[in-house]
């Protein structure tokens, strides 16, 4: 209430009206009748409470802007914490990347190495191999031209001896060979 006296006050003293000549209480004053229409409206305003609801009406529109204003915050703040949990989750997926290019290099690492000792002996194995085979060719030659030696040997034993070697001492040797046989084996 208090405003709108003052308002009243200001606008009455303020007045064009005090500067024209004449009297100033007059409906020939256009001034005056100005004044008497403009305090009539004014009293209208405030006798249908305009005030009251233009006060109300920005107060709601005020509630109105101020939830907007929450909500943007709200959402401003959610979108943040959404914001910094992907930015955490694309760092954890970055880091299990890393993780498994690392596990993947060892397991790389280790198959090579198990390659390489898997190679050297699989070449160890093949190297006895061949040097048993042919220690088994060295021995199987040997073998032959030691036999082949004895067959040439016996050959030219069965020469000499049938060349030097009567019937009779033939039959002798061949008859102590038995019983040398005979007494070895019983």
């Amino acid at each position: 209430m208090r405003k709108i006296l003052a308002t009243l006050a200001a606008a009455t003293l303020a007045s064009p009206a005090l500067a024209a000549s004449g009297p100033f209480v007059s409906l020939a004053n256009t001034n005056f009748v100005v004044l008497i229409s403009f305090l009539i409206f004014v009293g209208a305003l405030v006798y249908l409470k305009v005030p009251g609801l233009l006060g109300k009406k920005l107060d709601e529109r005020a509630e109105g802007i101020q939830a907007e204003l929450d909500e943007a915050r709200s959402l401003r703040e959610e979108a943040q914490t959404l914001l910094a949990s992907y930015e955490r989750k694309q760092k954890e997926v970055q880091d299990q990347a890393g993780r498994i290019v690392a596990h993947a290099k060892e397991e790389a690492a280790v198959a090579a190495e198990d390659a390489k000792a898997d190679l050297k002996d699989s070449i160890a194995r093949r190297l006895q191999s061949a040097e048993d085979q042919i220690g088994s060719a060295e021995a199987r030659a040997v073998r032959e031209v030691r036999d082949q030696a004895v067959a040439i040997a016996i050959a030219a034993a069965k020469d000499v001896i049938a060349k030097q070697m009567s019937a009779a001492e033939g039959n002798k040797l061949i008859e102590d060979s038995i019983s040398e046989v005979d007494a070895k084996l019983h």
